[in-house]
């Protein structure tokens, strides 16, 4: 991807290193949309979730904090030794593994990076909705580390990237794109910048209103359906990266050879039946939530090609 010397966003929020407190997640407080890691999680919190578990939940930190051990450290996979705070203790290598932090140099590079494909988002998506007769409103990227507080309630890294429609923010802990390269076997600049995209397709969602359609719908449905409702969802976040890629590409040459092939191989690694064979369970479709591999590349595939955003439409579609 051609993207050094090229301008930055300002819409950067930088977190990382700086803590932001601890807070339990809410239930029923947003839908966001987002990646996820096989068996971590899958959803920021405001997606449906079981009461009994959360009371649970809420039991056990309670009795942690009265016994004077911290939450955070069993959240961030970690105990702390003597003199370490549990950020720290997170930072230090765990039995059996390698720190794996990266330098000053190439976290500011990352953070360049990142700044110019939001820049890049923020060219198209301004001039799609200047031709819609409409104003686009540029959203936040948070980069953070481990945990953050979210309008939507606390994320953690486990989570992967996520979007939070009440606060239209995006947010990132760039660990997620080692996990990216090494344990999806999706390596590579655009297939990072994908992943930014699709997160700014659920803003682009928000902003139109479609968000708060499919939040209204899914208060009726039982859990199948939500699931299926929200796979349209997704599948239209990866159809309206795929057009960001056409765009970017038509307003200022930004594509290197194999750049579109990294977004594919990206989005068929992060497909819910990938996803699931790969936690070692079985696949079962009713539980998708994001949609299959060869869903998501199609999807992407038909943003990037027609670069229109009414081919974009999962949700009238008889066929996904």
């Amino acid at each position: 991807m051609k993207w050094e010397g090229k301008r930055g966003s300002e819409n950067v929020d930088d977190q990382r290193g700086k803590g932001g407190g601890f807070r339990f997640p809410f239930p029923g407080r947003g839908q966001g949309g987002g990646f996820r890691f096989p068996g971590g999680g899958g959803q920021i919190p405001g997606g449906r979730q079981g009461g009994g578990s959360v009371i649970v939940v809420v039991i056990i930190f309670i009795v942690l904090m009265l016994l004077g051990v911290d939450p955070r450290v069993l959240l961030e996979g970690g105990a702390p030794q003597s003199g370490q705070t549990p950020r720290e203790a997170n930072r230090s290598p765990q039995p059996g593994q390698t720190q794996n932090t990266p330098t000053s140099a190439e976290a500011d590079r990352m953070k360049k990076f990142i700044s110019v494909v939001l820049a890049k988002t923020e060219d198209v998506w301004t001039a799609q909705f200047k031709g819609m007769g409409r104003q686009y409103q540029k959203p936040v990227l948070v980069l953070f580390d481990n945990y953050v507080q979210s309008g939507c309630g606390a994320g953690q890294s486990q989570m992967g990237p996520f979007y939070c429609p009440l606060d239209q923010r995006l947010y990132l802990d760039t660990s997620f794109y080692n996990d990216l390269a090494t344990r999806f076997r999706a390596p590579g600049d655009f297939a990072q910048a994908y992943v930014i995209a699709h997160e700014v397709g659920h803003h682009v969602q928000t902003l139109l209103g479609t968000t708060e359609k499919v939040m209204r719908a899914k208060q009726r449905m039982g859990e199948s359906e939500q699931n299926a409702l929200q796979v349209r969802m997704e599948l239209q976040a990866d159809c309206l990266a795929g057009l960001w890629a056409h765009d970017a590409e038509k307003l200022e040459s930004t594509l290197d050879d194999g750049d579109i092939e990294e977004a594919l191989a990206a989005a068929s690694a992060i497909g819910d039946d990938r996803i699931q064979k790969q936690a070692g369970g079985r696949v079962a479709p009713d539980s998708f939530t994001h949609g299959s591999s060869e869903q998501r590349v199609r999807w992407f595939r038909k943003g990037f090609q027609t670069g229109q955003i009414q081919a974009c439409d999962t949700f009238q579609a008889s066929s996904l």
